[in-house]
Order: C-alpha cells, then structure tokens, then sequence
C-alpha cells in the first residue's frame, strides 16, 4: 500500500469501518447543544428536511474531496449558533468562519433551506418551516457527526457515512435535471 493513498482509497474505507467512534463522555456537553430537544415527532414530521440537508452535506463533501468530518462538524456548529441567536433573540448574526470550505457547506446547507422553503411554498401555498425547526435538524445532524466521527484531524467516517446514504451513481437525487425537483414535501 502506498502511503499517499487518497482518502477514498479501498485501503482507507476498510480501515474506517473498524474504527471507533468516540465515547459520548469524550465530547463536550456545550457542542452538542444541549438545550436543543429534539423528538421522535420531530424526526418523523421534519423527515424530508433532513434528508435534504443531509443530501447538502454529502453534495459539499463530494465536491470538495478534501474535506473532513472535522469541517463538516465545524460549518454546522457555526450554523447551529447562527440559528440558535435568531430563534432566541429574533437577531440575525451569522458567525462566519475565515475558512472558505466551511463557507461553502454552509451556503450549501442554507441553499437546501431555501428551496426546502420555496417547495413548500408552491406545494401548499405557505411556508411552515421555522427557524427553530431548521435549528433542531442542525443540531440533530451535528449530533449525528460527533456520534460518528472518531475525532481524528482527518477522520472521514461522517463523510463515509453521508456517502452510504446518496450514492454517487444510480440515485435520482444526484441527477436533479432528470428526476425534476430534489425536495419532496407531504
């Protein structure tokens, strides 16, 4: 095996499904965002919406094959607490990070939104969506991230784990053009 092995090398995916994902007693309490409830309900009703942020975070790690979990962990964060100031102080703050990769998934993600948004829109004729729900898909998928990652600077078990769900070819949902909108709305 070769040392500068890419990191979707078959070496290095075999290697990650070994590896163990942190103990809950590693993580700080303040990154999980504790405050946040997030139900079963919630789950169930918001299912389309997680998904389709999801699908955001896979579309940015595809696209940027460098990135780790460690950036997607990180862009989600920095949304999180954007989200967190608006649906508590009605304030719009974003907390921008220097690094243009994780101003890229966060673009991303808000992309997502909005069309989440606008299909719910032309779907049903008004949009439901609360900032508070997209804080609790958020935080429910930077939950998942900590869950999964191993915590390693270049840990790539999110990033797999994303890619498990939208794979590359003979999905749909990665041919937008040809399977009409991405977005499904009850």
């Amino acid at each position: 095996m070769s040392l500068d092995c890419p990191s979707d090398c078959p070496y290095l995916q075999q290697a990650r499904e070994h590896e163990k994902p942190r103990d809950r007693s590693e993580l700080d309490r303040t990154a999980l965002f504790p405050e946040v409830e997030i139900g079963e309900q919630f789950l169930y009703e918001r299912e389309h919406l997680l998904l389709g942020l999801s699908f955001a975070l896979a579309k940015s790690a595809r696209s940027n094959r460098a990135l780790t979990d460690r950036d997607l962990i990180a862009a989600l964060t920095s949304l999180a607490k954007s989200y967190e100031t608006l649906v508590n102080s009605s304030l719009i703050y974003e907390q921008r990070t220097a690094n243009l990769e994780h101003q890229a998934i966060t673009a991303e993600i808000e992309q997502m939104v909005k069309a989440f948004r606008e299909e719910e829109q032309k779907h049903i004729g008004i949009t439901r969506l609360r900032d508070s729900e997209v804080l609790k898909a958020v935080v429910f998928l930077l939950r998942l991230g900590l869950g999964r990652t191993s915590g390693r600077p270049k840990s790539r078990a999110f990033v797999d784990f994303l890619f498990a769900q939208f794979p590359e070819k003979h999905s749909a949902i990665t041919a937008p053009e040809d399977a009409g909108s991405r977005i499904i709305v009850p």
